[in-house]
């Protein structure tokens, strides 16, 4: 087994989370740190997604960090490969890329009792210790292996994925299927329909589409932006209708707004299917892609062209349900056979909100805790969506109950103020290990859970008939935080130190 030198701070990922946490790590005077990303450059799912039509369906002022805001940006929602270099320009501004170990993939962290660090194991063999340990894994950990149609591994045709595209192979011409109508299927459907000969749209649930505010930003936009406070206030005008809103849903009663969650959904399904009927030419299709659910049961897309591409000769959808994947194609449940040359999976990510997705035996803390048992037998929780009893100088960036309907930077950014915090206090108190205290966790459990009541009701009761990674396979909405942005990032910076056990000898249990 080799041995790689201990480092004071581990980082798991380089995607958005990552690169916040190095700059937070940075700005506090912590530069003994190591950031392990498996693939071969920053930006995580920026990086790996490169398929057609990729971009951002947050506006650009509202999807970066406070402390970096660009001024460039070409659109008010920019394509991938801008996002991307974002994210490149700012891992070099803060000096991060000499601290990133690329093709580091991590199988199992290992809480070490003896020696008070962590042991990351790594794909290769080798092993990285670190006394503290930052999590920015992201929301969406990996593409589903399975997505539980039979005969995937049989055909015979070019299969392309978000997260592996071959540009190289040419469609045009082709008989193509996709599978899956979420955020990705959304931007790839209307941008590979001109070429194709026949793409067949394989619907599982129809998907929400909101028309897009979207357009170039002209130089004197982007001069505007540069005046400092004016993305601030941007941001904020987003922010503060969706702050309103979850503190509503979190502190409102139940006899209040259980009643206004079924008025509401009644009246944006029909408006929804009136602005369907304008936009797509076929009645009948357009009924097939109109949801019998609320907009905030699964995660709404925006798009000036999803809808629109129906109205192509050489675009149908197909709604009677996948039977099994051939060697030629598709059988639905109707005993049609649908030929094709590729055969595109759009079918989603495992979450960072289901307790599935972690793995027993991957994440091990004090005295042989297992987060994965503990999350399937007692659900997923962490204090602040950060920090979890029984891993000492461990937090996530991206936990359950995290998403307080900002962009992605916005609460990476203050998870990662939680984390930095934490342990630039275990340093000023030279504590070797720093440990959320389990009366604290369980307090603030027993808080955000009876906070989440109206939205459970709203995902299990209201839209229970509809499959979402709102909803996790034990019922609970650890997807999203109930309550405000602005109390959630409050909250992360100023929680009380006390709620953590700062001890100075493991052994004996000294408290610093």
């Amino acid at each position: 087994m080799i041995h790689t030198p201990r480092y004071e701070v581990a980082v798991i990922g380089a995607g958005p989370g990552g690169i916040a946490a190095g700059a937070k790590l940075r700005m506090a005077g912590i530069d003994d740190f190591v950031i392990l990303e498996r693939a071969d450059d920053v930006g995580g799912s920026w990086h790996e997604n490169n398929y057609p039509g990729l971009g951002v369906d947050v506006p650009a002022f509202a999807y970066q960090y406070s402390f970096a805001r660009n001024t460039h940006w070409s659109r008010v929602f920019p394509l991938g490969g801008e996002v991307e270099q974002y994210h490149i320009d700012i891992a070099r501004r803060f000096d991060l890329y000499p601290r990133i170990r690329f093709g580091t993939e991590v199988v199992r962290e290992q809480w070490d009792d003896g020696d008070s660090d962590w042991k990351l194991h790594i794909a290769d063999g080798s092993v990285v210790t670190a006394r503290f340990l930052i999590s920015a894994v992201g929301a969406f950990v990996r593409p589903k292996q399975d997505d539980g149609i039979p005969g995937r591994q049989s055909f015979g045709g070019k299969v392309q994925r978000p997260t592996s595209w071959d540009h190289g192979f040419d469609m045009t011409g082709k008989r193509v299927g996709i599978i899956g109508t979420g955020a990705s299927a959304v931007q790839i459907i209307p941008s590979i329909a001109p070429d194709v000969e026949h793409l067949t749209v394989f619907q599982r649930t129809p998907v929400w589409s909101l028309p897009k505010p979207d357009f170039a930003l002209p130089r004197a936009a982007q001069l505007l932006l540069s005046v400092p406070g004016v993305q601030t206030g941007l941001h904020a005008s987003l922010l503060v209708p969706l702050d309103l809103m979850l503190r509503g849903l979190a502190r409102g009663s139940s006899h209040t707004v259980h009643p206004l969650m079924a008025r509401f959904d009644r009246a944006a399904i029909s408006a929804y299917r009136r602005y369907v009927n304008l936009v797509v030419k076929d009645r009948a299709t357009g009924e097939r892609l109109t949801p019998d659910f609320g907009p905030a049961a699964k995660r709404p897309t925006f798009s000036n062209s999803y809808l629109q591409a129906f109205n192509r000769d050489n675009v149908s959808l197909e709604t009677a349900g996948i039977d099994r994947i051939t060697a030629t194609g598709v059988e639905t449940r109707d005993g049609v056979g649908h030929r094709l040359d590729v055969l595109v999976l759009a079918t989603g990510y495992e979450v960072f909100s289901d307790p599935e997705t972690y793995r027993p035996g991957t994440v091990l803390g004090r005295k042989g805790f297992d987060l994965a048992k503990f999350y399937a037998e007692q659900g997923l929780q962490a204090y602040e969506s950060v920090s979890v009893h029984g891993l000492p100088n461990r937090w996530t960036l991206c936990g359950p109950y995290s998403w307080t309907g900002s962009g992605w930077h916005a609460f990476v950014e203050m998870t990662s103020d939680h984390a930095v915090r934490a342990i630039a206090e275990a340093r000023r108190r030279g504590a070797v290990s720093c440990e959320i205290r389990k009366e604290a966790a369980d307090a603030y459990h027993r808080e955000v859970y009876a906070r989440g009541e109206s939205l459970r009701y709203y995902l299990n009761e209201l839209n229970g008939h509809v499959r979402t990674y709102y909803r996790n396979s034990q019922g609970d909405t650890t997807y999203i935080r109930p309550s405000g942005f602005f109390e959630a990032q409050r909250a992360n910076r100023t929680y009380p130190l006390d709620d953590y056990l700062f001890e100075t000898s493991v052994e004996n249990g000294i408290p610093a």
